[in-house]
């Protein structure tokens, strides 16, 4: 489940990064880096775990797929943190700068 819910954010992600090419203030590319590296990091996981355990691999129970659930969408929203961390400091439209000075 990790492995679906990463690569289905990377998609979206790649997707929203590719509809808005020209315009690289939103920082999307280093959000689909985010998201392909820990659905390469999910599958590594997915394979290694296979070659161990086998066809046993593909009867989990529903709470071991309900925890793995979560566990994506952890992972989803920690990416999506840090992004907005990254998006706020770089501030490309100057809203926060703005903001500040207007404060002042």
């Amino acid at each position: 489940m990790t492995l679906l819910v990463t690569v289905f954010a990377a998609i979206i992600c790649t997707l929203l990064w590719y509809m808005k090419a020209p315009d690289r203030s939103l920082q999307l590319g280093t959000l689909c880096l985010m998201f392909w590296g820990a659905s390469i990091m999910w599958l590594v996981d997915a394979v290694v775990e296979y070659s161990e355990i086998g066809a046993e691999f593909f009867m989990q129970d529903s709470a071991d797929m309900l925890n793995d659930l979560y566990l994506g969408l952890s992972v989803v929203a920690l990416g999506l943190i840090i992004w907005l961390v990254i998006l706020l400091i770089k501030d490309p439209k100057g809203i926060v700068r703005s903001a500040l000075i207007k404060n002042n």
